[in-house]
């Protein structure tokens, strides 16, 4: 007598053999059933969140730095501590010029105006910038364009303004190539833009008005002042490796600030955020991991169970079998196939089953930003299923070299 995994008597004794106690088998392949589906949902529940967080630093640079003055805390050079200060064009342009491992850089002004157009006006924060801007942050352009370089150069008075404030100021038509009023100077519209993200520079994009910076300083008589700087990095750099090089670049030109005095100049090193939000996730996924396997394991505790009491009530069975002509290796091919046969069967149901419930989740959390994705991958559905087969083999190997073991005489005795 010889038994295959691959014989369809095999497979129909074995259908039949779980079909006897049909509450054990039940409980048991429920079991398996909730452990895959916990740790597909899991799993792709983790990686959908995560989709949701990260939709809020869409657009954003991570390799972004933050810079602007803060109070002197240093007495230096006759100025005494709390000496206010403010970065100049010169600043921006001496470490664009001494920080090659800078990739972008702008300056940013900003105030808060009346915005008119005809008898219609609203309040927004009006803010300068480079083209290097769109390079850091990049906006969603809805209709026309953004400023460019060219615009500074040729001292154009354009503007970009946000999505928000042209459904304000324009509610029936096209802002592209009209004029709006900005505290008496009058700026053409070439684009509207808005964003996505949660991150926001001198106040969210959608309410706001984006002129070229040259012409943001000679317009609102800024001179060469500029409330900030940002920049991006090259890749293999991080900001915080440039914190000390831009301080002797600013105290260069700048006497009132003390060489050691790094509490005067605010630096945020933005990628150190996303390192952080990145070591977060890590550690959703991994807790996602550990509760689903462990979910996991009691299931195949189970089917180790069902597997033992299947080999003791079929002793008898097993001896007669030995006794006219089955091998060792034929009596383990069958006890260890009910036990792919369980994993796998409750194992697709689970998969199937977290499936829908993570497409049911994700229709519900579709917006205006986007789908988050709450999905679990073909490749890793898989993975979890050849994981609870190898799994269900091992859980079924013991019981299966205790029926190998039996006797054919002892087993036929056996009450």
């Amino acid at each position: 007598m010889k038994t295959t995994f691959f014989d369809i008597e095999n497979w129909k004794e074995i259908g039949a053999t779980l079909a006897r106690n049909k509450t054990r088998t039940f409980l048991t392949a429920f079991g398996i059933f909730w452990g895959t589906a916990m740790l597909a949902m899991l799993l792709g529940g983790a990686k959908g969140l995560e989709n949701m967080l990260r939709r809020n630093f869409e657009g954003f640079a991570t390799n972004t730095a933050v810079l602007f003055p803060n109070r002197t805390t240093m007495s230096y050079q006759g100025f005494n501590k709390g000496t206010s200060w403010k970065l100049t064009a010169t600043d921006q342009k001496n470490i664009r010029a001494g920080i090659p491992e800078i990739e972008a850089l702008t300056g940013i002004n900003d105030l808060t105006a009346t915005i008119a157009h005809g008898t219609l006006s609203t309040s927004a924060n009006v803010s300068g910038v480079d083209a290097d801007y769109t390079k850091i942050f990049e906006p969603i352009i809805q209709e026309g364009r953004f400023i460019n370089e060219s615009d500074d150069i040729l001292e154009k008075k354009i503007c970009v303004i946000g999505k928000n404030i042209a459904g304000t100021l324009f509610p029936d038509s096209s802002p592209i190539g009209e004029y709006i009023e900005v505290s008496n100077v009058y700026f053409k519209i070439v684009g509207i833009a808005y964003q996505t993200s949660e991150i926001q520079i001198n106040g969210k994009l959608d309410d706001s008005v984006i002129v070229p910076l040259g012409v943001f300083r000679k317009a609102f008589n800024r001179g060469e002042d500029l409330g900030a700087m940002m920049f991006t990095v090259k890749n293999g750099t991080t900001p915080t490796e440039l914190k000390p090089r831009l301080m002797r670049i600013l105290t260069g030109n700048h006497k009132m600030l003390h060489p050691d005095d790094e509490n005067a100049m605010f630096f945020m090193d933005v990628s150190e955020q996303f390192k952080m939000v990145d070591n977060l996730f890590m550690g959703i996924s991994l807790l996602a991991l550990f509760v689903g396997a462990g979910t996991l394991i009691a299931g195949i505790i189970g089917v180790g169970n069902i597997m033992w009491v299947i080999v003791k009530e079929r002793t008898q069975e097993i001896g007669i079998r030995r006794a006219i002509g089955a091998k060792p290796s034929d009596i383990i091919t069958q006890v260890l196939s009910e036990g792919v046969a369980l994993t796998t069967v409750a194992g697709i149901a689970g998969i199937t089953f977290a499936t829908i419930v993570l497409k049911i989740v994700e229709m519900l959390t579709t917006d205006e930003k986007g789908t988050p994705q709450f999905m679990l991958s073909f490749d890793g559905a898989m993975e979890i299923v050849l994981v609870f087969m190898i799994l269900g083999i091992g859980a079924g190997f013991i019981p299966a070299v205790k029926a190998m073991k039996i006797k054919p005489i002892e087993a036929m005795n056996s009450k």
